[in-house]
């Protein structure tokens, strides 16, 4: 079963190709993402807001397109983007919650 997947290309207004992503991103509907990715050439901004769940597969995309991305994220994708080393590698807008840190 394909977790429902929607990606809306736009551009921004300097001319910055922008791929809004909405539901979950996994391994049943990866190919949707890394084709997008895949055909969008230059710098491209990716807003993941709308992403409920990000799993190894959906990194592994991301990974491979690090180099021209910027992502726009919210805090509850805050760890795998840390973790996995994928914040250290692009710019990530969206991360602090405005918080101060739970330990």
């Amino acid at each position: 079963m394909t977790t429902p997947l929607t990606l809306t290309p736009g551009t921004n207004p300097d001319g910055t190709h922008h791929l809004a992503v909405t539901g979950e991103i996994d391994m049943s509907n990866i190919s949707s993402l890394a084709d997008a990715l895949d055909t969008t050439s230059g710098p491209l901004v990716l807003d993941l807001t709308a992403v409920d769940y990000l799993d190894s597969a959906g990194l592994s995309v991301l990974f491979a397109h690090a180099d021209r991305l910027q992502l726009i994220a919210t805090p509850l994708l805050a760890p795998v983007l840390t973790i996995s080393g994928l914040a250290d590698l692009t710019t990530v807008h969206g991360l602090d919650s405005g918080l101060p840190p739970t330990y």
